[in-house]
C-alpha cells in the first residue's frame, strides 16, 4: 500500500544491484543517405557515442577548412585550365570538321551560342531567299540535298559537343573529387582506424565521405538567416546531416542505469520526434529525435508507478508492445490518429533489454491479473510488501537507520535513544500489535520531521521522547475536530450514553469512525426489546437497509447462536428488535454482534447490565468471542468519554481475549488501568461477558439441559419457555386467566 516506503526501497535496492552490472551501450541516430526519412540507429560502448559525435564535429570542421584550401590552390587552378584548354581544343576540331563538311557541299556554317547557322554559297557568297528561288531547279535540288546532309552532320556535331561538355563537367568533378579526397582522405582514414572494431560506424563513415565528395560545392554555404528579419528562422547548415544525434549517453554512468519515471506519458516513455517552425510550416530531421524513459533505462531497470501508467492514454499498450517486441519504436501519436497522413520520420527501432518494475497496490495487481491477459506473461515476478515487520532487534535497528536517513536527508535534529524507542512504540501503535511494527514508513518520517521541529522550538539539538509525544499529539489534534465535537455532544447529553448505573436491555457498543487521516473510537448505545412472537430477531438497521453485508452476517450468526442454545426443546416464540440508538449512517462490521447479543440476553432475562462497561467483539454460533479490529482506538474512545464525564473506577471495556496482542494503549490509559480507575477485561465466550455485565453467573447446562437457578441462562431459558407456552396456548385458542397464572407461576419459580 502507499506510504510503505516501497518506491524508495525498490529504488535503493536496484541502485545497489545495478552498480555491479555492466554499463550498457550508447545509442545514436545518424542520417540515412539511402532513405533520409528513416534515420539509422548505431550503438557504441558507453562513452564512445559522445566521442563519435565530437569526432564527427571535428572532422567536419577540418573538411570545411581543408577543402577550400585545395580548391583555391594554384595547382588546382592550373589543372582546371589544362582541362579547359584540352576541351576547347577538341571543340575547335569539331567546329573545323563541321565547317569543312559544310564547305564541301557549298555551305557556310557558323556555331553560335544559340545554335548552328548555315547558308548556301554561290561563288563564295551566301544566297538570299530570292536568289535561291531564281536558281535552276537542278541547282536548287543539289543545294537542298546538301542542306539535308549538313543538318544530319550538325545533329552529330551537337551530340559530340554535348558529350564534350559532359566530359568537361565529369573531368572537373573528378578533379574536384580527387583534390577533395586528397585533402580529406587522411581525416576519414584516421576515424576509420579509430572505429575499426565497429563495422557499422566504418560503413557510415564511408557513406559520409562519399556524400561529402558529391557536395563539395556546398562548402561555401554557411548557416545564416534566410531573411533579414528578427523572426527569421535559421536553417541548418548543409553539413548538419553528417552530425550525430546522441540519443542515450551512458558515458558518465557506472553500472546499469536505474530510471524512475514519475510522469510516464506516452512520449516520456517511448520518446518522440520534435518539429521546428520554418516559414509557417513545421519541419524536422533526425536531430529532433528525443529519447524516452525506455531508451534511458535500456540495459538496466525502469521503475514505474502502475496507477500513473494507467492514467495516461496509450502508455500501457505501448509499453506492452515494446516489451513483447523487445524493441523501442519512436512513433508520434499525431501520425497514427491524424485524418490526413503527413510526412515525418520513421527512426529505426532500437533493441530493448530492460527490466521494468511496476509499483502498485494489491487491488490494482489483482485487477490486472484478472483483466489483462498480457500482464501475467510480461510481469512474472511478484514482490509483495508486508504492511508490518516483526518486533525484533533487527527491525529496531532498521527503524533507527531510517530515522538517521531522514535526519541526514532533511538536515533535522538527531534523535536520542529514548526518542527512537518512542518512535518504535508509535510504529507498533500504528499497526495495533504488540509484536509488530508498521511498515508504512511515510507516517514515521512525518513524525520524525515534526519531532525535530518541536525539539528546535525548545532550543534543543537532540530530539527526546517528549518531542515525539508532542509531535504525535499535535498531529492527532490537527485532525480530531470531528471527534471533539461528537464528544462534546455526548458530554452535553445530546447523544445519550450512560456510563454508570444499570439498565435492562441496553449496553454500550464501540465503533470506529475513520476520517481518512484520523480514526477514533466512539461509544454507541445498543438497545434490545423482546416480546412474544414467531421466532423473529430483527435488526432495525438491517430492515431499513442501513447495515452493511458484514453487519448482517454478524447479526444472523447471533440468531444462530440464540437458536442453537435455547431452542433445542421448544421453538423460539420470540419477537425481538435490536438497534443502535442515535446513529444515522450505515452500520457495518461484525464487531458489535456480541454487544447486540448481550442487550438481547438482558432484555430476555430481565437482568440489568452495567452501563459503565462498553463491549466489542464478534460472536460465533457456538458462543466464542472473536477478534475484531481497532480495539486500541475503541478502548481509548470510551476512556475519553468516561474521563470527560468523570471516572468512577467501575468503568471499562470488554474485548476478545484474542485481541490482547493488539492493545497499544496511550500511557494515560495504561496508568488509569494500573491505578484501578479504568478496566480492560478480556473474554473468550459470551458467558464470560454476560457475567461481567450482570454480576451474576452465566450458568452451565445440566445433564437434563436446564440451568442452575439464579443464573443468567436460567432466566433466559425461563422467559423463552414462557413464550413457547403462551404461543401454544394462543395456538389452541385457550388464552384465559388460567394460562396467565401458569406463566406467572413459572416465572416466579425461576426467580
Amino acid at each position: 500500500m502507499p506510504g510503505s516506503g516501497r518506491l524508495s526501497t525498490v529504488h535503493d535496492y536496484l541502485e545497489r544491484f545495478a552498480a555491479g552490472k555492466p554499463t550498457p551501450e550508447d545509442w545514436m541516430y545518424v542520417h540515412n543517405f539511402t532513405d533520409p526519412d528513416r534515420p539509422n540507429a548505431i550503438a557504441l560502448p558507453a562513452g564512445r557515442g559522445s566521442r563519435l559525435a565530437q569526432d564527427m564535429d571535428e572532422l567536419l570542421r577540418a573538411v570545411r577548412r581543408e577543402i577550400p584550401k585545395v580548391l583555391e590552390s594554384e595547382d588546382y587552378e592550373r589543372r582546371q585550365r589544362e582541362i579547359a584548354a584540352e576541351i576547347a581544343s577538341k571543340r575547335e576540331v569539331l567546329v573545323d570538321e563541321l565547317k569543312s563538311f559544310a564547305q564541301a557541299r557549298e555551305f557556310h556554317a557558323e556555331v553560335t551560342p544559340t545554335g548552328i547557322a548555315t547558308a548556301p554559297l554561290v561563288h563564295g557568297h551566301p544566297l538570299t531567299q530570292e536568289q535561291f528561288e531564281r536558281l535552276p531547279p537542278d541547282q536548287r535540288d543539289r543545294i537542298a540535298r546538301g542542306s539535308r546532309e549538313l543538318q544530319e552532320e550538325s545533329a552529330i556535331f551537337v551530340h559530340h559537343l554535348h558529350q564534350l561538355e559532359k566530359e568537361t563537367v565529369e573531368r572537373l568533378r573528378d578533379l574536384e573529387r580527387e583534390v577533395a579526397l586528397f585533402a580529406t582522405g587522411p581525416l576519414f582514414q584516421e576515424l576509420r582506424d579509430a572505429y575499426a572494431d565497429r563495422p557499422d560506424v566504418v560503413a557510415y563513415l564511408g557513406e559520409v565521405q562519399e556524400d561529402v565528395l558529391q557536395h563539395v560545392d556546398e562548402l561555401g554555404e554557411s548557416e545564416q538567416p534566410v531573411l533579414p528579419f528578427p523572426f527569421a528562422v535559421r536553417r541548418r547548415d548543409n553539413f548538419s546531416r553528417y552530425r550525430v544525434n546522441v540519443l542515450v549517453d551512458n558515458g558518465a554512468g557506472h553500472g546499469a542505469p536505474v530510471v524512475l519515471e514519475r510522469n510516464p506519458t506516452y512520449y516520456n516513455l517511448l520518446g518522440r520526434v520534435e518539429y521546428r517552425a520554418a516559414f509557417g510550416s513545421m519541419v524536422t530531421d533526425f536531430h529532433e529525435i528525443k529519447p524516452g524513459a525506455l531508451h534511458r533505462a535500456n540495459g538496466g531497470f525502469l521503475v514505474l508507478d502502475m496507477l500513473d501508467v494507467l492514467k495516461h492514454p496509450f502508455t500501457w499498450e505501448s509499453l506492452k508492445r515494446a516489451l513483447r517486441g523487445r524493441e523501442v519504436r519512436i512513433e508520434n501519436l499525431g501520425e497514427e490518429f491524424s485524418a490526413i497522413p503527413s510526412a515525418t520520420l520513421t527512426p529505426a527501432p532500437i533493441p530493448l533489454d530492460v527490466k521494468v518494475v511496476l509499483i502498485g497496490s494489491p487491488l490494482l495487481y489483482r485487477l490486472l491479473l484478472q483483466l489483462d491477459e498480457d500482464f501475467r506473461k510480461l510481469f512474472k515476478v511478484k514482490a509483495e510488501f508486508a504492511p508490518e515487520m516483526e518486533w525484533s532487534d533487527e527491525h529496531f535497528a532498521g527503524y533507527a537507520a531510517f530515522v538517521r536517513r531522514c535526519v541526514d536527508e532533511a538536515g533535522l535534529c538527531h534523535f536520542d535513544r529514548s526518542a527512537v524507542a518512542r518512535l518504535i512504540e508509535h510504529g507498533a501503535r500504528l499497526r495495533e500489535h504488540q509484536q509488530k511494527l508498521s511498515a508504512r514508513l511515510l507516517e514515521i518520517s512525518d513524525v520524525v520531521s515534526e519531532a525535530s521541529f518541536w525539539a528546535g522550538k525548545a532550543a534543543r539539538k537532540t530530539v527526546r521522547a517528549s518531542d515525539v509525544d508532542r509531535a504525535v499529539a499535535e498531529r492527532e489534534y490537527r485532525s480530531d475536530l470531528v471527534e471533539e465535537r461528537i464528544r462534546e455532544l455526548i458530554v452535553a447529553g445530546t447523544i445519550v450514553i450512560d456510563i454508570d448505573g444499570e439498565r435492562c436491555g441496553q449496553v454500550n457498543g464501540l465503533s470506529i469512525v475513520d476520517l481518512g487521516d484520523h480514526s477514533f473510537g466512539l461509544p454507541s448505545r445498543v438497545t434490545a426489546q423482546a416480546s412474544l412472537g414467531r421466532g423473529n430477531v430483527l435488526s432495525i438497521e438491517r430492515e431499513i437497509e442501513l447495515s452493511g453485508a458484514i453487519h448482517s452476517k454478524g447479526f444472523l450468526i447471533l440468531s444462530g447462536y440464540l437458536a442453537g442454545k435455547y431452542a433445542q426443546a421448544a421453538p423460539l416464540a420470540l419477537q425481538a428488535t435490536i438497534t443502535f440508538e442515535q446513529t444515522y449512517d450505515e452500520v457495518d462490521g461484525d464487531s458489535a454482534s456480541s454487544t447486540e447479543l448481550y442487550a438481547l440476553l438482558s432484555s430476555l432475562s430481565g437482568l440489568p447490565l452495567r452501563q459503565g462497561i462498553a463491549v466489542t467483539g464478534s460472536v460465533g454460533q457456538h458462543g466464542e468471542i472473536q477478534a475484531v479490529g481497532g480495539v486500541t482506538r475503541k478502548i481509548e474512545g470510551f476512556f475519553a468519554t468516561c474521563k470527560a464525564r468523570g471516572l468512577t473506577g467501575e468503568q471499562g471495556v470488554i474485548v476478545p481475549r484474542s485481541n490482547l496482542a493488539n492493545l497499544m494503549l496511550r500511557p494515560e490509559v495504561v496508568e488509569a488501568v494500573r491505578a484501578g480507575a479504568f478496566h480492560v477485561w478480556a473474554v473468550q465466550t459470551v458467558d464470560e461477558g454476560i457475567e461481567l455485565l450482570t454480576g451474576r453467573p452465566a450458568g452451565s447446562p445440566r445433564a437434563d439441559g436446564t440451568y442452575p437457578e439464579g443464573s443468567v441462562n436460567a432466566f433466559v431459558a425461563a422467559r423463552l419457555g414462557d413464550y413457547a407456552d403462551r404461543a401454544r396456548t394462543f395456538a389452541s385458542g385457550d388464552g384465559g386467566p388460567a394460562g396467565d397464572t401458569a406463566v406467572l407461576g413459572r416465572l416466579g419459580a425461576a426467580k
